[in-house]
């Protein structure tokens, strides 16, 4: 007879027995239980598990021992290594079954062989990361750029050695047999289990051919963990969008194909120059850096109107003479196909929508035009349901208040089965949540160099090893370039280095201060001694000024809503929960978080962030807060 996932799962169970350190969880067996019950009945399942409950293998547990196919994905690239290469092999060797397991990224992750002999031939980039990534290419296995090492995604020489739906050759690819895309997605056709991500997961539900559109037909199961990701990301893959990345890539390449095969065509050349200096001088009338406004704003300027024509002319005149010179190779037939599909992309863009939200970024050199949709429930919705497969939503932050409501009315998921699972961790005993008093109103001015007076002591008591979160890269810097003045203690700033790499010297320091925005409020797993206060400036409501919020904001003022209830708040709510979940990463981790905004004392709704929040103990006296970081060096000087 099969054993129960919580007999596997508890304290004589296979995973007891053959993972090292493995304690059992109520929680996670309970979690097993309903992934499973979902998988067997191809039903729809919502799932919030706190720190601790150890959601991965509650949900990696039933999907092995599930006789269908089943596709997990994650929130991110690395996320998907470490499960792939990590948690799947362990639980493999603990239930003692092997299937056949594939690792699916999207095609900018792999090699392209075309497209760097194309580079090769231009000399393009650093020719010593050049030399580097074509020595590679020949002991490679897998093709994942990953593996060269220090070449960041923002790396301009990604793009000129990878491909895109759009400049993908295809079949006729002279290098089609040997292509890395081809063989990753048909190591993923034929396996029982496969891990993506959700950009590649949502490119594909959303017809944008991003990799394995036989795949998903195919699934019996979707797990899509970190799923708090997936109303955002959901609106920019079902939007439209054209920037002057993909202008001058597309000239770019065309001068490439142009020099290869159709030297002699002088004018395919000119061109493609025009549509470069068209792409800049769009750039040039769309105003300074660093923007992000409703397209209203610039629809009838004179100057935008006549840079949008230029753009338009260049991509027409590029298509004509592409059509002439496709003939000659297939890189320049599918250069004219992109220039086609970016003009009518443009004239999409130009056109008003009500359901969808026009907007316009810049930044120093280059600029993105946008056509979001105003809300992807029932786009969602539709999409998934094409797929008669059972469907797992799981994070550490779904639920506000203790209600899925939000999270569920923004992907359209209302009558899915609910499961609110508390973390395991001891937050009475091993945590506090420090309020300061006297701190004005985080708009005021003054107010981050305020709050620092009241986190220093508590910083340096703590010998460091704390975190400061940020709701502003201005108030990230105004508190760095004071905190390099106050305390004698390593000080790690977002932006000076990757993240990977401040996360390592934070680690590696042991009293450390790291001061970071969003990208260090998620995904980030720092457990023991090196982390034991983080410090949160403000509650994290999004920016008022932004374009696609503004958008939202009003359409549920007009069908009679409340914006800020419905809307703000839980958001913000899901915000702080992931900022929070930063300082206790496992049972034996203790410390202190300090939540400066006086808001959430004073205002009404302050009680809704406070509910969300793990059962730990509160306090707005410091010497409470430095009485329980004395009683925490204590406590770790014993168990050590």
């Amino acid at each position: 007879m099969m054993r129960s996932m919580t007999q596997v799962l508890g304290p004589d169970g296979e995973l007891a027995q053959h993972v090292s350190g493995f304690a059992p969880r109520p929680q996670q067996q309970a979690m097993a239980e309903a992934v499973e019950q979902a998988l067997n009945e191809s039903g729809r399942l919502v799932v919030e598990a706190g720190t601790g409950v150890g959601k991965t293998f509650a949900y990696l547990a039933p999907a092995l021992r599930y006789g269908g196919r089943v596709i997990i994905s994650t929130g991110t690239r690395n996320l998907q290594d470490q499960l792939f290469h990590r948690d799947l092999p362990l639980l493999e060797r603990a239930l003692g079954c092997e299937p056949r397991a594939a690792l699916l990224k999207g095609r900018a992750n792999y090699l392209c062989l075309h497209r760097l002999e194309l580079a090769l031939e231009e000399g393009a980039g650093d020719p010593a990361t050049l030399r580097r990534i074509n020595d590679w290419a020949r002991i490679t296995a897998t093709g994942d750029i990953a593996e060269v090492g220090d070449i960041g995604e923002d790396a301009p020489i990604r793009s000129r050695v990878t491909s895109t739906v759009d400049n993908c050759l295809g079949v006729d690819c002279p290098w089609y047999q040997q292509c890395w895309v081809v063989h990753a997605r048909r190591a993923a056709q034929e396996a029982d289990l496969v891990v993506i991500n959700h950009h590649l997961l949502l490119a594909d539900l959303a017809l944008k051919e991003e990799g394995f559109g036989e795949l998903l037909p195919s699934a019996d199961a979707f797990i899509l963990d970190e799923a708090h990701q997936l109303p955002e990301l959901a609106s920019a893959f079902f939007g439209e969008h054209l920037s002057s990345r993909q202008l001058r890539e597309l000239a770019r390449d065309t001068a490439a194909e142009h020099a290869r095969d159709a030297p002699e065509m002088a004018a395919l050349g000119e061109a493609a120059r025009r549509l470069e200096s068209a792409s800049q001088a769009l750039r040039g009338v769309l105003g300074p850096a660093q923007q992000r406004a409703p397209w209203t704003s610039m629809r009838e300027d004179s100057e935008v109107n006549a840079a949008l024509d230029g753009v338009d002319q260049a991509l027409a005149n590029l298509a004509g003479l592409l059509a002439e010179a496709g003939a000659r190779g297939k890189g320049l037939e599918v250069c004219g196909q992109r220039a086609v599909s970016l003009q009518a992309r443009l004239a999409q863009l130009r056109e008003p929508s009500a359901s969808q939200i026009q907007w316009y970024e810049t930044f120093t050199h280059a600029f993105a035009l946008h056509n979001t949709p105003l809300e992807v429930s029932q786009i969602f919705s539709s999409a998934i349901g094409t797929y008669p497969s059972a469907w797992v939503f799981t994070s550490a932050t779904l639920a506000v208040g203790g209600s899925f409501e939000h999270f569920n009315g923004r992907l359209g998921l209302e009558g899915s089965d609910e499961l609110g699972l508390d973390s395991p961790f001891d937050y009475a005993r091993n945590a506090l949540l420090y309020l300061p008093k006297g701190l004005p109103d985080p708009n005021e001015p003054g107010y981050t160099e305020q709050l620092l007076d009241r986190v220093e002591p508590v910083i340096r008591a703590n010998n460091g090893r704390s975190f400061l979160l940020f709701t502003s890269y201005r108030a990230l810097r105004e508190a760095a370039a004071s905190l390099s003045q106050r305390v004698g203690l390593p000080l790690l700033v977002q932006g000076t280095d990757g993240r990977d790499a401040l996360l390592r010297r934070f680690r590696d320091a042991g009293n450390a201060v790291l001061l970071g925005t969003s990208s260090f409020w998620e995904g980030v797993d720092v457990r023991g001694e090196a982390l034991s206060c983080v410090v949160i400036d403000r509650l994290p409501f999004a920016a008022p000024g932004d374009p696609v919020l503004q958008a939202r904001l009003q359409a549920i003022r007009e069908q009679g809503g409340n914006p800020f209830y419905d809307y703000q708040l839980p958001q913000a709510v899901l915000t702080l929960k992931q900022g929070v979940g930063r300082l206790i990463r496992d049972a034996r981790d203790r410390g202190v978080l300090i939540l400066g905004d006086p808001r959430v004392q004073r205002r009404g709704y302050g009680r809704v962030f406070l509910d969300s929040l793990p059962p730990v103990p509160v306090t707005r006296d410091l010497e409470t807060a430095l009485g329980f970081l004395s009683f925490n060096e204590d406590h770790e000087a014993a168990r050590a």
